[in-house]
Parts: C-alpha cells; sequence; structure tokens
C-alpha cells in the first residue's frame, strides 16, 4: 500500500490583506516510521511543510497589524507577546473592509442640530404672540366667535394629516375620555385667552396667561402625585404678587389707577378670565402628562378643535352674538389665527421632541417680551411700571420652574 495516503494534508486561504493561513495535518510518528520504503517522501513532505510556514511567516511580517489597529479591529497582543496564531477561516473577517463600512455608515446618519429645537420653540412663541396680536386687532366680533372659526380652520387642515398618519379619529378606547377631557379644557383655556386679551392690555392679558406651569406644577402634585418642593410654594406666591400687581385691585391700589384700557369692570373681567384660562392650561397639561405617548399628537389636537368647535356654536348661538366682519381683511385674519395656531402647536412640538422641556420653557419667556414690544410698536400702548413689575414677578417664577425641572432631568440622565 503506498504510503502517501499518510503524508500531511494542506490546504491555504489567502485573505484579501496578503495574509496566508495554512492549515495542515501531520502525520503521526508511528506511522512514519512504519513506511519503511516511503521515508524519502516523508522527508519530501516535512520539507514542503517547512517552506509553507516559512512563507506563512514572512506573510504575516509584511502584514500592517498597526494599520488594522488604527480601522478598529480586535485587540492585538502587546510588545513581547506572540502574535502567532491565525483564527480559523469561519471566524476571520477582513477588519478593513469592515472598518470602512462602518466609518460610511456613520458619515451617512445626519449630525444633530444643538439648537434646532429652541428654534422651534422660538417660533412657536411668535407665532402664538401674533395670534394675541390679530385677536386684539379684530373689531366688533366676540371672542368666542373668533375661537369657533380658529376650531373650524384646524377642523380642515387636521382631517388630511390624521388620514395619511392613518391615527384614526377617535384613538384608544382607554384614552378617550383623556382626549375628551384635554378638548375640553385646552378649547374653554384658549377662549378664555381671546376674551381676556379683549378686555384688557395684551401685555397684561399674556403674562398671567403665561403663568401656568407654576399651576401645572401644583396640580401635577395634587393629581398625579409627582413631588412638590419648598421652590414650588416660593413660585407660587411670585405668580401670585405679578397676578395682583397686574390686576391692581382698589383696595390695595386706590380708585384712581393708571394703565387701564376702557373701565375697571372689564380690566376685572379680562384678569379673572386670564387667570383661568391660565388654570385651565395647566390642567391641560396635567391631562396631557396622563395621556403620555400612546396617543398621536394630531388626534389630540383634533379633540381639541371638534370640542371647541361644539362649544363657540352652542355659546355664540345663546348669546346671540353671530357677527360676520365687515370688511375682508377681519375675515383674513381669523383664517390667519387658526394656520399661525397650527404651526404655532406643531413647532412646539417639535421642540419638545428635539430637547428638553426647561429649555423649551425658557424659551417660551419671550413671549412676554414680545406681548409689550407687539404693544407699544402696533398698539400703541406704554406699559406702567406696576404692570413691568408684576410681568417681572410672572417670568421669574415660570423661569425658575422650568429651570427647577431642567436640573432634575440633567442629574437623573
Amino acid at each position: 500500500m503506498d504510503d502517501r495516503n499518510h503524508y500531511p494534508q494542506e490546504s491555504a486561504l489567502t485573505a484579501v490583506d496578503h495574509v496566508t493561513v495554512v492549515f495542515h495535518k501531520v502525520a503521526s510518528h508511528g506511522d512514519s516510521s512504519s513506511a519503511g520504503d516511503g521515508s524519502g517522501d516523508d522527508h519530501d513532505g516535512r520539507c514542503w511543510n517547512e517552506a509553507k510556514r516559512t512563507e506563512e511567516k514572512a506573510n504575516l511580517r509584511d502584514y500592517d497589524w498597526d494599520a488594522e489597529k488604527e480601522t478598529g479591529g480586535p485587540k492585538l497582543p502587546e510588545e513581547g507577546e506572540e502574535r502567532g496564531a491565525l483564527c480559523p477561516p469561519a471566524f476571520c473577517v477582513n477588519t478593513k473592509a469592515a472598518a470602512s463600512v462602518g466609518e460610511s455608515g456613520s458619515q451617512g446618519k445626519p449630525k444633530k442640530c444643538p439648537g434646532k429645537g429652541l428654534f422651534y420653540a422660538f417660533l412657536s412663541t411668535v407665532f402664538f404672540s401674533l395670534i394675541s396680536l390679530l385677536v386684539k386687532t379684530i373689531k366688533d366680533v366676540h371672542a368666542l366667535e373668533i375661537s369657533g372659526f380658529r376650531c373650524f380652520f384646524q377642523m380642515l387642515f387636521i382631517v388630511p394629516l390624521l388620514i395619511y398618519h392613518k391615527t384614526g379619529f377617535l384613538g384608544p378606547r382607554d384614552k378617550r375620555i383623556y382626549l375628551m377631557l384635554r378638548g375640553f379644557l385646552g378649547s374653554n383655556a384658549m377662549m378664555l385667552l381671546f376674551y381676556a386679551v379683549q378686555q384688557m392690555p395684551l401685555a397684561d392679558a399674556t403674562v398671567i396667561m403665561f403663568s401656568n406651569p407654576v399651576f401645572t406644577s401644583l396640580l401635577a402634585w395634587i393629581f398625579l402625585k409627582e413631588k412638590c418642593t419648598l421652590w414650588d410654594c416660593v413660585f407660587t406666591v411670585f405668580t401670585l404678587t405679578g397676578v395682583i400687581l397686574i390686576a391692581r385691585p382698589p383696595f390695595l391700589f386706590g380708585e384712581h389707577i393708571q394703565g387701564i384700557e376702557g373701565n375697571y369692570t372689564n380690566h376685572i373681567k379680562g384678569t379673572i378670565a386670564a387667570f383661568a384660562g391660565a388654570i385651565g392650561a395647566a390642567c391641560t397639561m396635567v391631562v396631557l402628562r396622563k395621556i403620555g405617548k400612546s396617543v398621536h399628537y394630531y388626534l389630540s389636537v383634533w379633540y381639541y378643535a371638534v370640542i371647541g368647535f361644539i362649544q363657540c356654536i352652542i355659546m355664540v348661538t345663546v348669546l346671540g352674538e353671530w357677527k360676520l366682519p365687515y370688511c375682508g381683511q377681519d375675515r383674513w385674519m381669523l383664517m390667519l389665527i387658526a394656520v399661525l395656531g397650527i404651526a404655532g402647536q406643531s413647532f412646539l412640538t417639535k421642540a419638545l421632541q428635539l430637547e428638553k422641556a426647561g429649555p423649551v420653557a425658557l424659551m417660551r419667556t419671550v413671549d412676554v417680551v414680545l406681548a409689550f414690544f407687539f404693544q407699544f410698536i402696533f398698539l400703541g400702548r406704554t406699559p406702567t411700571w406696576l404692570s413691568l413689575g408684576g410681568a417681572l414677578c410672572i417670568v421669574l417664577s415660570t423661569s425658575g420652574v422650568a429651570m427647577k425641572k431642567w436640573f432634575h432631568s440633567s442629574r437623573k440622565s
């Protein structure tokens, strides 16, 4: 029988990076010794194996280990350690090709713009401020009718978005009661704000309405069992102080009060409406926290528009305040209010998706500055020192609430 059947069996694998891996099965000494007439062939086989091993070592020396280290390949042995064994074919990976794929993937991923969320928050603030200015500009149209027009056009814009995103028009069965409550509270807060803007100076109504984050913290403590600290109580006192400075009740400031738009009765009505609207907005935020992210945002806006529209029709009909604007400019303003409302809510939602709630709330303080600016430039009214003092108290308290939440969320993360 020919002893060449016991010769070593070799198989070579040449990698892309010029590494030649040789696997060989060496015959046992017993087999080679028993082959009397095959000793010359066995000697030739051993010489052939030695030549192959020499070729493998040469290729390993030529292999660029430092290049693999730079490309993030597997960890290499330290200096002085043996670099001898290569991995089996099943586990061999072309590290340069893998690294290039990883680099291309990371390069293809879009980089996050750090200020995009705050920019969206700023845009939403500008749009909401313009809405208040337009409501103040429109004459001889009741605030409830303006709210009804906004809800109607908002419904028209939301329907295609609901169909596109396939969210349905009712939402999850266990969330419908919260969606209805969100729509009722949110639409009432909007109506009260529009009424307050018509009855008192624009900046004063905006400042009081802006105090809702403070009341949100208190209501979340009551209904959601969130933690209430001493700072929350301090911020609440500051907010109430700001409201008193803006309302300027006669028993504290006397009968002759400066900076009142119209008579004092309308000023008090506007103050009460703005304060109630701030509480309504705070309740809306608590309900939205309860709903969470299980419901699409457009569905929440849909309930807001539908319920608000139904309420406005009923209340305007009861009060007998149906009245279309006389000029075409006011009618276009009504449509613009609806468009700006959708844009403001959309940008605010995008801002909260990209940025934490604390910085977004701080950016919303620009609303107060814009309200005073619009009132002075477009309406020709100079704010009083009491209004500025009340605005400062409310802005400080709201900013304090936002910074406190921002600090706590940063510590948790």
